[in-house]
C-alpha cells in the first residue's frame, strides 16, 4: 500500500513556474503525475522509475520535470512556461511496475487526491 499526498498547487500567471510535490509512504517502482481539466480525459504527463528514468507527454516536455527525492520520499513536478491550458487538477500517482514505466504502458494503483492549477492569461 502507498499513501500519497500532493501539495503545490495554486495560481499563476501565464509564463510563470510551479512546483508540485508529492509526498508519498511506501515503496513503488514507478511513479506519474497525471492532470485533468473539467470535461476533459484524465492525461499522463510523466512517469519516473526508481531509478531515474523518466519519459513525457509530448504537451509539456521541455516545460515540465518529473523528479524524486528518495530520501525524502517526495515526488516532484517543475511547471516551468505554464500556459492558460495548464489548467487542471493534478496527480500523483504510484505503484506501476519497472518493466512498463514508460508513457502510456503502466497501470497505477495508488492515487492522490489531488492539486489544483490555475494559469491565468
Amino acid at each position: 500500500q502507498v499513501q500519497l499526498v500532493e501539495s503545490g498547487g495554486g495560481s499563476v500567471q501565464d509564463g510563470g513556474s510551479l512546483r508540485l510535490s508529492c509526498v508519498f509512504s511506501g515503496s513503488t517502482q514507478c511513479m506519474a503525475w497525471f492532470r485533468q481539466a473539467p470535461g476533459k480525459e484524465r492525461e499522463e504527463l510523466a512517469t519516473i522509475r526508481s531509478d531515474g528514468a523518466t519519459s513525457y507527454v509530448g504537451s509539456v516536455k521541455g516545460r515540465f520535470t518529473i523528479s524524486q527525492d528518495k530520501a525524502a520520499n517526495t515526488l516532484y513536478l517543475q511547471m516551468n512556461s505554464v500556459k492558460p491550458e495548464d489548467s487542471a487538477m493534478y496527480f500523483c500517482a504510484a505503484g506501476g511496475t519497472w518493466i512498463r514505466c514508460t508513457l502510456g504502458r503502466s497501470v497505477f494503483p495508488f492515487w492522490g487526491r489531488g492539486t489544483q492549477v490555475t494559469v491565468s492569461s
